[in-house]
């Protein structure tokens, strides 16, 4: 099997970034069906860094960043089937070394994720504030 590779991209396709977030269970809180809003979402991210094998996309984090105070981290998926490898984590890592190291990375979790970021010791903020999107 080939070993999972990691990389920061300048964009990625907009059907293997549905795909992913299909595969990996987020597909349910992402406007999937909306192709141009997804292609949207990829064009306007500045922080694109993916984890790969033999070039299949198994994982990504889509985050908006200036790289010197704030990250926000809005998409973490992996493919369920890779998932338990370390692969989150590691797109986490990546995502913080290149937002660099004075700025703070934020992100919101799914309902579900909640258990994997504690694990990983991601620290939990108590006082995030939030508007809903309209749609």
């Amino acid at each position: 099997m080939d070993a999972i590779s990691y990389s920061r991209e300048p964009s990625i396709g907009v059907d293997e970034f549905i795909d992913v977030l299909r595969q990996s269970g987020l597909g349910e809180r992402r406007p999937i069906a909306d192709s141009d809003r997804i292609g949207r979402m990829i064009a306007n991210a500045n922080l694109i860094v993916t984890a790969r094998q033999a070039g299949k996309l198994v994982g990504v984090s889509r985050a908006l960043t200036d790289f010197c105070y704030c990250c926000y981290l809005s998409d973490l998926a992996v493919d369920r089937a890779y998932q338990g490898r370390g692969i989150g984590k590691r797109l986490i890592e990546e995502t913080r070394r290149h937002a660099g190291p004075e700025s703070m990375c934020l992100l919101l979790s799914a309902p579900g994720a909640t258990s994997f970021y504690k694990s990983i010791g991601m620290p939990q903020a108590d006082n995030a504030f939030l508007y809903k999107r309209e749609r």
